[in-house]
């Protein structure tokens, strides 16, 4: 494995952890606002009671995404800043304004509802802004003016392949999120929120397989050499959609207390969405941005790379115990989960 190889697979392991991690938390706030006035199924007091501690944890991987992209790829990060100019900031006004009302929320209880709807919102528009950026490194969409590369707005917003990419973006937030407030709900013994969460991933889980189809079916036409590339990669995407059915097969196992295996579902599902991200970011190389910038032309200098490379293991090393702790803390703890504390 090459360095340049080596330092985009960790980018890409960065974007995927932050990929679940964000769906899970911006889906959260969606169904906190959907069912804000369900009081009886308590299905939005788990929600809130996920979303609490763990949107503080997310922020540290897009940090870490934005941090090893201009120090890993250097040469690729002025195309990318000019091409993601106006969804780049319209994305930081989005997480900056939801940042803010979760921070008050927990001083200020008269902006809770406030939070509430837009947590809610942001839970589909993020994501959706968010997964623009992979159709935009496809290519099609970046002109070039008198030698400055421009994103076309009206190509990007009338192209059947991102409207894919955000349907899918938008139905697997909400099933991702869905299954993993199910197992949430069911370990804190909240069985009729369960059953509100687990009736939500059974209806959204073929949706978003759906979209994911539709996305191959649109790229054909749009970027035939990343289709193709796929293609050769169909053993992972198959792979992918039997892990799918085992997710399905997990809703409706029963056990002694409810029906269902949410738990199973959620590593299915994160194993589901592993094979398929490694066969689209395989399929995507070498190139970082089609077809000007590569993996090659915007690495770093490689005593750079190895320099950076020990920090951010030096850097994990430190933070890991934190991220075991959090999950036994806010994930495993019998009483935080009743809401004892």
């Amino acid at each position: 494995m090459t360095e340049a190889l080596l330092a985009i697979s960790v980018l890409w392991g960065f974007i995927f952890i932050y990929a679940v991690m964000a769906t899970m938390d911006f889906g959260a706030g969606f169904w906190s606002m959907i069912y804000i006035n369900r009081e009886k199924t308590n299905a939005t007091t788990i929600a809130n009671r996920y979303l609490s501690p763990t949107w503080e944890v997310t922020n540290v991987f897009i940090v870490a995404i934005v941090v090893a992209l201009f120090t890993f790829f250097p040469g690729a990060t002025f195309t990318l800043g000019t091409v993601l100019l106006i969804p780049g900031s319209i994305i930081l006004l989005l997480l900056s304004i939801r940042s803010a009302f979760l921070v008050f929320s927990h001083i200020a209880k008269d902006y809770e509802k406030a939070l509430t709807y837009i947590s809610g919102i942001s839970g589909i528009l993020i994501p959706a802004f968010l997964i623009c950026v992979l159709p935009i490194t496809h290519g099609n969409y970046i002109d070039t003016i008198e030698g400055t590369e421009k994103l076309n707005l009206v190509t990007l917003f009338t192209s059947p392949n991102v409207y894919a990419f955000i349907g899918f973006a938008i139905s697997s937030t909400l099933f991702l999120s869905s299954l993993l407030l199910a197992d949430y709900s069911k370990v804190s013994d909240e069985f009729e929120a369960y059953n509100v969460y687990r009736r939500d991933a059974i209806i959204l889980g073929p949706i978003a397989l759906l979209m994911a189809f539709l996305i191959m079916v649109t790229m054909r036409g749009e970027s035939t050499w990343l289709y193709d590339n796929m293609m050769e990669m169909k053993g992972w995407l198959i792979a992918s959609a039997l892990m799918f059915i085992v997710t399905g097969g997990a809703l409706f196992i029963r056990t002694s207390r409810a029906v269902g295996m949410p738990r199973l579902a959620v590593i299915s599902t994160l194993v589901q969405y592993f094979l398929a991200s490694y066969a689209y970011g395989k399929s995507h190389l070498p190139f970082v941005v089609f077809p000007n910038v590569t993996i090659e032309s915007g690495f770093t200098h490689p005593a750079t790379f190895r320099a950076l490379f020990i920090s951010y293991i030096v850097g994990f090393v430190i933070l890991f115990p934190g991220f075991v702790y959090f999950w036994k803390l806010f994930m495993k703890d019998r009483n935080y989960l009743k809401n004892k504390i």
